[in-house]
């Protein structure tokens, strides 16, 4: 991570203590933020963990330890997929790699730590399973934008391909995998590679017009797209549904930690409040209120100022409403509007 963190620094990266190694800017938001529209942007994600499950009862155990169905996924295919604790409130939203002789797990920033601990917990001793922390030894790339199809053909990958769909891809002497999803609802890949090539394959995506983008950019673009994050989405306080992460969920596949509470909330359709955006008149505190005539109807979770204006996440009781509710927010006003990445429909059989 050193000698990439070097580079980036040497390349018109700033970062910021809380998050170490990990470039927050490249002083270029305009542009990459436009590239992720219309070219291809270059995210540096090596900071996200990554955890390896192996073992012949790996896909069952990983079906019985979260939300998504396991059962018919063979290697080159892949899901995302929720962690939940028991009373079914959401810890972590994860991407699962099934590989010949393993599952990659992609967990969000500084999560792998719990989610190792989290599974090991539940690996009983007639269990073959096998889980190893490779955060360190690895390395993440996103590529996002409506020409990152073309970045991959050049790579020597085949660009189309199902969701989640991966596929080796040369690298001088080594390989990498290449994931046809971009972590959001955006035309992109995600991309995995030992950690000593990542210098390599980030000087030649830049070579091929990627535009680097640093932390600042994802987080307008998570904000934007309603892409939940650890600590602020998605917490203790909240179950997936109320996040609106139905696609990572099945509903048919049985008994899992924390099944019970997703099935009833499902079958009663008693979700109470759901995570939308919200475009803010002014700057305002995470943490506020959303008041309706006084009364408190939710809670902003995220804001960024942006170059057309501020934006957030918050979440907002079923019963207030939904897409163009008039909020106040501190000292400004907001209106909700629709998020991409989620969904807030009830699954029917």
């Amino acid at each position: 991570m050193t000698a990439l963190s070097d580079f980036h620094a040497q390349n018109g990266a700033n970062f910021r203590t809380a998050l170490a190694n990990v470039p927050w800017s490249f002083g270029n938001e305009a542009a990459a933020i436009a590239a992720t529209l219309s070219g291809v942007a270059v995210i540096d994600r090596t900071h996200w963990g990554r955890i390896s499950v192996s073992g012949a009862d790996r896909l069952r155990f990983l079906h019985n330890q979260s939300t998504a169905d396991f059962t018919n996924l063979t290697p080159g295919m892949g899901c995302a997929t929720v962690f939940i604790n028991s009373t079914g409130r959401t810890i972590d939203l994860a991407l699962a790699l099934i590989l010949e002789d393993q599952v990659q797990l992609l967990v969000s920033p500084s999560q792998q730590t719990a989610i190792y601990q989290l599974l090991d917990r539940y690996i009983f001793f007639a269990d073959k399973v096998e889980l190893q922390d490779i955060t360190a030894q690895t390395a993440t790339f996103g590529l996002i934008g409506a020409a990152s199809a073309s970045v991959v053909k050049a790579l020597g990958g085949q660009p189309a391909a199902p969701a989640y769909s991966h596929q080796i891809v040369p690298l001088g002497e080594a390989t990498m995998r290449i994931v046809a999803d971009s972590g959001l609802a955006m035309p992109g890949y995600t991309i995995f590679v030992d950690i000593e090539q990542a210098l390599p394959l980030w000087e030649k995506l830049v070579a091929m017009g990627a535009v680097p983008m640093g932390e600042r950019g994802w987080e307008e673009l998570r904000i934007r797209q309603g892409r939940p994050a650890v600590a602020a989405e998605l917490t203790a306080d909240y179950n997936p549904l109320e996040v609106g992460l139905w696609q990572s969920i099945s509903f048919t596949k049985g008994c899992y930690i924390g099944q019970e509470t997703i099935a009833r909330l499902n079958t009663y359709k008693g979700v109470k409040q759901y995570l939308w955006g919200i475009k803010l008149q002014g700057a305002v505190a995470i943490g506020s209120p959303l008041l309706l005539a006084g009364e408190k109807v939710g809670i902003l979770t995220s804001y960024i100022e942006t170059a057309d204006g501020h934006q957030g996440l918050a979440y907002v009781k079923s019963k207030a409403g939904g897409i163009g509710l008039q909020v106040n927010v501190g000292e400004t006003t907001g209106e909700i509007v629709d998020l991409p990445f989620v969904s807030h429909d009830y699954y029917t059989p």
